[in-house]
């Protein structure tokens, strides 16, 4: 995917960031929102989560919606038009977000120069830390395996791995076809997209890894169910939470609060 310009923050002045939380981690898995503001207050952004945001349109623009997705885009776009970066904790999310100018705007000119502005704003979380603020590393540990699933469409391959290489004691075993699919991408067909899940299951078993790290609950939520329906005792979490030193709620899949 790509997201905003990378531009390296060089001002002296903290970053003032909206925080797009998503559907998901807001109603699902609120850890990883608290995450998300740990990382960003340690990297010396002053972050702030509007109260206004709802979904970025990601499900109407899935199936053609076009009013309902743009009426998300103008939503979003008052909520977080005035802050300097909007990031999100969920590849898809900010893709969708960073998509809205092309999408919903390109007729209209007054929106379509307020959409322009804000699309240059958008970042995937892990990517704004080590793109645009230059974080190398993390002050934490976990001591076990992990193994990462990419998002798709690609590019933000390299900056997890990057920062997931400083936790103390973790050790990373790839996983083959990392990049591909998980099978949510292909939830409009149910044989498709479960062929997708249970090659991907296959390929993070056979990494031999006790957890799976992503950056998008969705596909972590998806694949967390496969897995536990194969009887894998394979623990998921978002990449965030470990990064952040938070590995202190039940795995996604596991029952319990979060």
């Amino acid at each position: 995917m790509q997201t905003g310009p990378i531009l390296r923050q060089t001002s002296s002045k903290p970053p003032r960031v909206g925080l797009f939380v998503t559907c998901l981690v807001d109603l699902f898995r609120p850890s990883v929102g608290f995450a998300a503001v740990k990382l960003l207050e340690d990297a010396g952004c002053i972050v702030e989560v509007p109260a206004a945001q709802s979904c970025c349109g990601r499900p109407s623009r899935g199936v053609a919606d076009a009013a309902d997705a743009r009426a998300a885009a103008e939503a979003t776009i008052r909520a977080f038009e005035d802050f300097d970066y909007v990031v999100a904790p969920s590849a898809s999310c900010a893709e969708t977000l960073v998509a809205y100018h092309a999408d919903h705007f390109a007729s209209d000119e007054v929106w379509a120069k307020r959409a322009q502005a804000f699309c240059a704003k958008v970042h995937e979380l892990v990517a704004f830390l080590v793109d645009v603020m230059g974080v190398s590393r993390v002050d934490t540990r976990l001591h076990g395996s992990v193994t990462y699933q990419d998002a798709c469409g690609g590019g933000l391959a390299p900056q997890p791995r990057r920062l997931l290489a400083s936790v103390d004691g973790l050790a990373l075993r790839e996983m083959d076809g990392a990049a591909t699919c998980c099978g949510l991408g292909a939830a409009g067909c149910a044989s498709l997209a479960g062929k997708a899940a249970a090659q991907k299951a296959a390929s993070i078993r056979a990494a031999g890894a006790g957890m799976l790290l992503a950056g998008d609950l969705g596909c972590l939520m998806g694949l967390a169910g496969r897995l536990k329906r194969d009887g894998s005792a394979v623990e998921v979490r978002h990449v965030a939470e470990v990064l952040a030193g938070m590995n202190d709620t039940p795995p996604i899949g596991a029952g319990g609060a979060s």
